[in-house]
């Protein structure tokens, strides 16, 4: 039993708890090499620090290209509705976040066969609302991503060192979970033979009729 609660239990906690993390919002960092032809995802996310309370937020994006000095409005999404600002983005930009709702938290963007003219740094821009029972609060916020533009994928050192560490860590917990079941199953044979002498010595201690 000791065995079975060991292995049962955090899966048990996780089931339980599923529901709080369930559509949580983690802000990552996006990608910043981009491939000619091909598309692209441009990560922008803002996560309000209290998910209970109603909120609205719109969102624009803005673009400097290598060699320039002053961003460029090109891209704006408020109340459900997306709209390309700069020709030069024309039927290249589509909505790549948060879906159905007012309340943006996600507000990526992707950007349909990159060309080398979209090197340069881009601007995600973030105009939320909190609405509370008595009052709304104004707050904003602002990410920038450089992105670079390369004939070929390229594979990063971080790339391969993170799934190097991810097999390492699979391993390990695939040894550690070996090392506890061949723990378990000694303590609950060593206490079974312990009972099993136990009730010998009692039938040998019984008078005979």
């Amino acid at each position: 039993m000791s065995a079975l609660r060991l292995l049962w239990v955090p899966a048990l906690l996780c089931l339980t708890h599923a529901w709080l993390c369930y559509g949580a919002c983690v802000e990552v960092d996006s990608d910043t090499e981009a491939v000619a032809g091909k598309g692209f995802k441009l990560t922008c996310i803002s996560c309000k620090m209290r998910g209970e309370v109603v909120a609205s937020a719109t969102v624009d994006w803005w673009f400097m290209a290598k060699g320039e000095s002053e961003f460029t409005h090109i891209y704006t999404y408020a109340e459900m509705t997306a709209s390309i600002t700069d020709e030069r983005f024309e039927d290249r930009l589509a909505w790549n976040g948060s879906k159905k709702t007012d309340d943006v938290q996600d507000g990526s963007i992707y950007i349909l066969n990159v060309t080398f003219n979209d090197t340069g740094t881009f601007r995600c821009f973030f105009d939320r609302i909190l609405i509370f029972p008595n009052y709304e609060y104004h707050t904003n916020a602002t990410k920038f991503i450089t992105i670079s533009v390369v004939g070929h994928a390229t594979r990063g050192m971080a790339s391969i060192l993170s799934e190097v560490m991810m097999y390492v860590s699979i391993i390990g917990l695939q040894l550690w979970l070996v090392v506890e079941m061949v723990y378990c199953y000694r303590k609950i044979a060593a206490a079974g033979e312990e009972a099993l002498r136990e009730s010998e010595s009692k039938k040998s201690l019984k008078p005979k009729a």
